[in-house]
């Protein structure tokens, strides 16, 4: 299994809404004590021993790909090929513009919503059939444009409702480790 953050690898997006994946995969591995990252497959990985609810112990990859965020798809695919993950075996946590800030949702499979990462990953995996953790940024005010509002850095405030929205997802991808998703493709 597979939980990979979407996010873009340079220092300058670390606190922005569109490095919501990896801010929740890093959560993760604090939470859980990982200490050791590798790059594999143009990606940052590291392993996590997880017991789901059957008390079965198995190894989770968590990743973050090193290419931005619409090229996501190229490192991922590669990743999964290299460890015989399907599909149905990764968990892709993301930023979503149309959930309000803070909102977490879990969706198998479907639409895109317009968002390149996403399209990237299932481009290259050859499916859309993948478990998706939304993380909602809630959309720019007035007449900013998306790119300029996902990509601001976030301060103050923000950054504070940011990074509680992001312990929440945090939680809700370690209960789909535990008990798995609601279709069960895991």
């Amino acid at each position: 299994m597979i939980v990979c953050g979407l996010g873009n690898p340079d220092a300058a997006y670390a606190h922005t809404r569109h490095n919501a994946g990896f801010a929740v995969v890093d959560a993760l591995a604090q939470r859980h004590a990982v200490r050791y990252w590798k790059s594999e497959a143009g990606a940052q990985v590291a392993a996590l021993d997880w017991k789901d609810a059957d008390g079965e112990v198995r190894t989770v990859l968590l990743a973050k790909p090193m290419s931005y965020m619409n090229t996501s798809g190229g490192p991922l695919s590669k990743l999964a090929r290299a460890h015989r993950v399907m599909p149905g075996q990764i968990l892709v946590i993301h930023d979503e513009v149309d959930l309000a800030t803070g909102e977490v949702r879990v969706k198998v499979g479907g639409g895109l919503n317009a968002h390149n990462g996403l399209r990237s990953i299932a481009d290259k995996l050859g499916s859309r059939d993948f478990v998706r953790v939304q993380l909602g940024i809630g959309r720019p005010p007035g007449r900013m444009g998306v790119a300029d509002y996902v990509l601001r850095e976030l301060k103050g405030d923000f950054l504070a409702d940011f990074e509680a929205a992001v312990a929440r997802a945090c939680d809700v991808t370690q209960d789909l480790l535990t008990t798995g998703p609601p279709s069960d493709k895991f």
